[in-house]
C-alpha cells in the first residue's frame, strides 16, 4: 500500500486490533466482559446511546468504544441512577468534552 493513499473501507486483520470502532464483540461476550445481562445492552440500544452493528445473521456486534460507554452507564446504574438518566448524563458529558476539545483546538480559553 502506498503510504499517502487511503486504506480500505474495512480494516485489515492487524488494523482491527487498534480500531476502537471495529464491532468485534458479540452481545454475549460483551455482556460477560461487562458483568451484566444482554438485556442491559439491549436497553442501551433502545435508549439510543449505543447502536451496535449487525452481523450478516442480524446479531448485535459491539466495539470497544461502545463497551466503554456501556461501562460508564453501568457504573451510574449501580449507584442508583435510572438507565435513561444515565444514558443522558453520558451523552451530555461527551458533548461537553467535545465542545471543550474544539474550543482548545481553536485557541479559546474556557478557564477565564
Amino acid at each position: 500500500m502506498i503510504p499517502d493513499q487511503e486504506g480500505p473501507a474495512t480494516p485489515s486483520g492487524a488494523d482491527k486490533f487498534d480500531d476502537e470502532n471495529y464491532p468485534g464483540y458479540t452481545m454475549g461476550r460483551a455482556a460477560d466482559m461487562l458483568g451484566t445481562t444482554q438485556g442491559f445492552l439491549r436497553s442501551l440500544d433502545e435508549a439510543g446511546l449505543i447502536t451496535p452493528q449487525r452481523s450478516a445473521g442480524g446479531h448485535r456486534r459491539y466495539s470497544r468504544h461502545q463497551l466503554r460507554l456501556a461501562t460508564r452507564v453501568r457504573e451510574l446504574v449501580d449507584q442508583g441512577t435510572a438507565i435513561d438518566a444515565a444514558c443522558r448524563i453520558i451523552t451530555l458529558e461527551d458533548q461537553l468534552h467535545e465542545a471543550q476539545r474544539l474550543n482548545q483546538a481553536q485557541g479559546l480559553n474556557t478557564d477565564d
